[in-house]
Parts: C-alpha cells; structure tokens; sequence
C-alpha cells in the first residue's frame, strides 16, 4: 500500500510540474474545454466523443486518439511535416525535405491566419486537445513534438495512405541535392535506374453502393473496406450541438472521419488512377554563376529556398541546408540527361482541410456535392449512398485540365507554354455516376468503365488523364458479385451485402490455372516433371478457385502464383495488361510448369510438405504496438482465410515471410471494413484489425482479430440506444 501511495504522488508530482511548464492561460482553456466534452466508450473501446459545439467535438476525439495511439498521431505529423529525422537520424533526412519542398511552415502559419473563423476554431481546438493530452500524461514521451500548433493541422488534411508528394523518388530527389549546389557541371550526372520489387502488394480499397432497388428492404447500402498498412486509421464517433454526427475511420492525427457515414449518408474513398500530378522537363541554361530556364521562347531564373533538415545524432541534433529549385511548375526533384525535372501537385491545404470535414456533415446528395466543388481531394475516387436512397460516383476530384496533343503519363516539355494546366475540371465534368439504372456502382481502384455494368461511365467520353489503370481481378470478382451472369442482384441486405464483401472467390486463379493444367497436359508421358507434378496439378485441376484457410490448393496456387510474378509481374505492369491474362497468354509452358516444382518444392522446404493448409501458413499476428512490427513463429497468431487482392480476392490481406519466419504475416489489406444501410435510421456493422488500442496490455488491443480474420463484424453503436447498453466507461478528458 506504501508503495502505491508512493508512486501515486510521484505520478501527480510529475504531472503537476508539466502542467506548470504550461500558460496558466493554456491550463484554464483546456479544463474549460474539457468540461463541456464526455468520451463514452464502448466494449470494444471504441470511442464515442459528443461535444456542445463542433470544435468540442474535435478536442476530444483527438485526445481519444492520444489515449489510444500516441505515438501514431506524433508519427503521421512527423512525416507531414518534414520532420521525421528528429526521431529517426539521418537517414530520413531526404524524406523530410520531399514534403519540405512543398509544405513551409511559414506558408502553413499564413494559412492559418486566413483560414474561415470556424475552421481556425476546429484547428485551435485540435492542437488543445493534443496539448492536453500531454500535459495531463506525464508518462507518454514525444520523440519529438511536445507542444502542437493549430497550423499543423494544415500539413496533414487528406486521409489517404499514399498522398502525392509520394510520387517523388526519394533515392532520385537525393542523388540531385545530396552532393552538390546546381551547377552547370551537375547537368553531366546520369540518373541510374532503380529497382521496384518483383511483385509489389497492391494497395487500394472496395467500395460499393447499392440503390434500394437492389435491395430486399429498399434500403441503399454501403460498404466500406479501405485496404491499408494495419492499424493505420483509429475507428471512432463524433458528436456535437451543432449538427454533427459522423462514425467511422480516422488517420491518426486527423479530426475528420476520413471514410464513413453520418445519420443520413455515407462516403467511401478508394484510391484514384486520375493524373493529378505532373512533370515537367526544364531546359538549364547556365550564364556565368547565374542559372536560369527556358520557358516560352525566353528564360527565367530559377527561384531557391534554404531548407534546413534536423536530424538526431548520437551527439545530439545536427542539421543540414539544401537549397531546393523551383519553376513556375513546381520544385526540382531529380535529374534526367541534361534537364531537371519539376513536379506540380494540388498544394491547396486550407480547402482540402475545408472538404474534408464539411463532408461529414453532408445529409443528401446535394450537399455533398456542395463540398466535391471546392475541389480539394486530388487522390480519390469517391462512393457515395443516402437515406434519400441516392448512390453516386465520382471518379476524382482534383483534376487539372490540359492540352490533349500531349502525353502526360511522361514528363512534358515544359518550356512549352502549351503543357500547363489550363485550369481544374468542373465538378460536372469530372466522371461522375447518379444512380445508375442498374441499382449500383462500385470501385477497387480500377477503371470505372465497369463500375455499375450496363450503365457505366464511357471511356471515350473522357480525356486520357482520367483514369491511367487497367481492370484487376478484384474487378472482375466485384463485377462477379454484383452482377452475377451480368444481370444486376436485386436481394442484397446488410448480410448478404457483408458476405460478398469476404466471398472466397480468385480470379486470377480461374483464368491461370487451367493454362497450366492444359500445358501438364501436353506433357510427353516420359517427361520428368509429368510424375512429380502429377499430385499437385490434380489438386489444382480439382479446385473450386476458392481460398479457405484448410484448403491445400490455395497454398499451392499461391506459392505457384507467387513464383510466376517474379518474372511475369514486371513486364505485365510495364505493358498494362491484368497480369493474369500475362501468365494466361505470354508465359511459356516449361515456365510454368516449372514454377510449380520450384513452389512445391519450397512448400515442403518450408513446412516440411507440400500439402500444407492455407491456414498453417497466412497469419495474424500483433506482438506490440510498434508501427514496424516483429513476427516470431513461436509467438501467438491466428490462421487468416482470405489472401493478397493480387488474386482478386475482395478481403484482402497482403502477407509474406520475414527474417526468421517461415508463416506468413499480414501488415497490409482489409483495415477497417463497414456494411451500413440507410433506412428510418442508420444500421451498420464492422470491424477493426486487431484492435482499437495500441497498447498491448489493453484488452482491445487484439479482441477483434479472430472477427477480422473469420469477417464476422460486429454491430456498431451509432445511436444513443444502442451505445446505452454497451457502454463500459464514461468521462471528460483528463479525468
């Protein structure tokens, strides 16, 4: 007892002596806000946060978040901010100064001061609620930011995995800053290929929307089914006096549902092929030490800005300075034979912040539409359904008009008046589906030429830019789906809806497999592999195209399809053709044939037998709350059913094998995924990976993993009624 008394005034010594680090000015504002705020959460420790205004309501999601993840929301601002090798050393220093190029703290600062009066006050409440979170936890230790900003908030304001400014080669952005001022003779280096992994896991989303016409209840549906890293996003509610009232998906760190609904329509995003980023080839022209570049038929000068990096050493913070080059298209970012080559991205943080948030308080179609014209949201497609019983579709947001004669998808000749953006398409021009006659539409990051069948948007009424991908299998699984036999499903509900979501069926597989079947078959009977290929092609050739975690076949169609994309999956992308239809029609016989005696072989190198379930080898696993995760075979983990979306698999879960191991562990695929129907009032289930803490010692750091795993979602409490009985606490932040 003597003890605990003990280290209970050591621990409000500690707090006390952070707080009086803080304004008396600050500490008052804080309780204040504080007060008027109660964080209820339920028993899967979700948080439900109501306030009196939407600015309360901000504070106290955010502080939920710190409760839950600290070090993510510290994390995601680090990297937005530029400021990652504070925490990380050196190495991370050409990774700050990608976002340096075009987030400026100064710029951000001025931002701040003319942004709207309430979006200010949302920013001011969200940099308290993060400050308070601190000051009232004395234990968490920030690596790097003890004190938030309002104005941070601006270099963060889109939710999605990859933004733009991931577009820029880091090992290319380094290679022209790295060593040298620019200079005429810096124009003789030659830019050195990179390698790109063999068999990149695909990254992206499903949504799909449902008129009530398709649907036994009359009802429009969604799903939601973001595919990122893990535990990227926190899963939370938002309430307030004024009128708000979303739940769903947040990235840790934001104060907005990134991905989710409110009590009369919801919104889903999935990645976007639209061409919203730019490069441009400049001509250097150097004239004793001034350098300039060619534009229009004159030249121009080059404009610089000092960059100063911090980065941690063991001796303590060093820096050091870049002088970043710009044209009037954008910073330099690498070198290309004897031209620099420039970027130009959406860099419009205080409308991208603005549509944001105000989409979660659009009820109907209209009004979110009202939020889509401040076009602000530059790497997504959007699904959208109502109570009013509207589905939509818009296929981007962000999207600069140009001159057609050019082709974008290369760097362009920017001494060339004529390859500027001339302008941003309309909200009316951007591809766009109202409910389609067909009764539904749907995305998972390919053309939207498919998206609602009979009545999809038609590629030829549309400039190139639009859409730059090609039909996956998940496509085709989602067409499939939909449209079974290509006549629209009319008897969809919530859980039939929820099943299709996980439906085991592989694409890829049914159009692969038989090829390789066909070329065993022409196997002379003298031939080697014809007997030591005969038991798993009679596996294979009796498969239904299924994954299931005791099926033998998926392993070894996986580990076979695995090993064919190792040399196929390259010249595949290069070309734009499905994979699939790559390995289907161009991959010689013997190649695969003996791709499979190389998988079998690995198989039974691995686990000690070919004929090993699925489940024995695709597993999760949460060991710690880190962001980069150990897998130990000996450690706990769970069989998980579904595989990569590379297969066209609609759940998907992106595993491989890591140092030690010889299971297969999951970090990416289904994150967070929502089944909700718009009807007299809002109904919906979900589910989170793993859990929605990070800290190991909570017990909902991992209770929704076997949900996760089986795709068994839970029933989520959006109403007052319903959180009513599942309620296991209530308080204000800092009680």
């Amino acid at each position: 007892m003597r003890r605990r008394l003990l280290l209970a005034c050591v621990w409000i010594l500690s707090a006390g002596l952070i707080q009086a680090q803080e304004p008396a000015s600050d500490q008052v504002r804080w309780k204040a806000e504080a007060a008027r705020i109660t964080i209820v959460r339920d028993d899967w420790g979700i948080a439900h946060v109501h306030g009196k205004s939407d600015a309360d309501a901000v504070f106290g999601m955010i502080y939920a978040q710190c409760e839950d993840d600290f070090n993510r929301v510290e994390t995601n601002y680090l990297t937005s901010l530029g400021r990652t090798a504070e925490a990380e050393g050196e190495g991370a220093i050409w990774q700050d100064l990608r976002h340096r190029l075009f987030v400026d703290p100064a710029d951000l600062r001025r931002d701040y001061a003319a942004s709207p009066a309430w979006l200010k006050r949302l920013m001011n409440a969200w940099a308290d609620g993060i400050n308070f979170y601190l000051a009232q936890h004395p234990e968490t230790k920030p690596k790097v930011l003890t004190r938030f900003e309002p104005w941070m908030a601006l270099s963060f304001t889109e939710g999605s995995i990859g933004g733009d400014i991931e577009q820029v080669d880091v090992k290319k952005l380094r290679a022209f800053y790295d060593s040298h001022t620019p200079t005429t003779a810096s124009l003789n280096q030659v830019d050195q290929p990179l390698t790109d992994p063999d068999q990149p896991e695909p990254g992206g989303s499903n949504g799909f929307a449902i008129a009530p016409a398709n649907t036994v209840a009359h009802h429009a549906l969604l799903l939601i089914n973001p595919h990122t890293s893990f535990f990227f996003r926190s899963e939370l509610q938002m309430t307030s006096d004024e009128g708000l009232n979303a739940y769903g998906a947040v990235t840790w760190g934001q104060f907005f549902i990134y991905q989710g609904f409110n009590e009369r329509a919801g919104w889903m995003h999935t990645s976007s092929n639209v061409d919203a980023v730019d490069e441009y080839l400049e001509k250097v022209i150097h004239d004793g030490e001034k350098l300039t570049y060619a534009y229009g038929g004159k030249t121009r000068p080059f404009t610089s800005r000092s960059i100063t990096l911090q980065y941690k050493t063991p001796q303590g913070m060093a820096s050091r300075t870049v002088q970043a080059m710009y044209t009037l298209h954008g910073p330099v970012i690498r070198q290309d034979g004897d031209r620099w080559v420039t970027i130009q991205i959406m860099n419009t943080p205080v409308p991208a912040l603005e549509q944001s948030y105000r989409r979660t308080k659009a009820h109907n179609y209209a009004e979110y539409k009202k939020t889509m014209e401040l076009r602000a949201n530059s790497s997504n497609n959007t699904i959208f359904a109502d109570a009013d019983g509207d589905i939509a579709f818009w296929q981007g947001n962000f999207i600069p008009n140009r001159n057609p004669r050019f082709d974008y998808t290369k760097p362009v000749d920017g001494s060339d008046p004529a390859t500027n953006w001339q302008g941003l398409m309309t909200v009316d021009q951007v591809p766009h589906l109202l409910n389609p006659k067909s009764g539904y539409l749907f995305n998972v990051n390919d053309s939207p030429w498919n998206g609602a069948g009979a009545s999809s948007l038609r590629k030829a009424d549309y400039p190139a830019y639009v859409e730059q991908g090609i039909e996956s299998a998940r496509g085709l699984h989602a067409m499939r789906v939909l449209a079974p036999d290509g006549n629209p499903r009319r008897d969809f509900t919530p859980d039939s809806l929820m099943h299709e979501a996980f439906d085991s069926y592989l694409p890829w597989f049914a159009k692969t497999v038989p090829v390789l079947t066909t070329a065993f078959d022409t196997l002379p009977a003298d031939a080697p592999l014809k007997s030591r290929l005969a038991e798993p092609i009679a596996l294979l050739r009796a498969w239904d195209d299924r994954w299931a975690a005791d099926s033998v076949a998926t392993s070894v169609a996986v580990y076979w399809g695995t090993e064919i994309m190792k040399t196929a999956g390259r010249p595949a992308r290069e070309a734009m053709v499905p994979s699939e239809d790559w390995v289907a029609t161009r991959v010689p016989a013997d190649t695969l044939l003996a791709a499979l005696a190389t998988a079998t072989d690995k198989l039974a190198a691995d686990f000690g037998a070919w004929r090993t379930p699925w489940g024995n080898i695709n597993r999760f696993q949460r060991i710690d709350g880190e962001i980069v995760q150990p897998f130990n075979d000996n450690g706990a983990s769970i069989p998980v059913p579904f595989t990569s979306s590379q297969w066209g698999s609609l759940a998907s879960f992106g595993a491989r094998q890591y140092p030690g191991t010889k299971r297969w562990y999951g970090t990416s695929g289904n994150s967070f995924v929502a089944v909700v129907e718009f009807g007299d009032k809002v109904r919906a289930r979900g589910v989170t990976a793993g859990g929605e803490s990070g800290h190991p010692a909570s017990k909902h750091f991992d209770d929704e993993a076997e949900r996760y795993a089986s795709g068994n979602l839970r029933d989520i409490y959006f109403s007052p009624e319903q959180l009513a009985a599942h309620t296991e606490r209530t308080y204000h932040p800092g009680e």
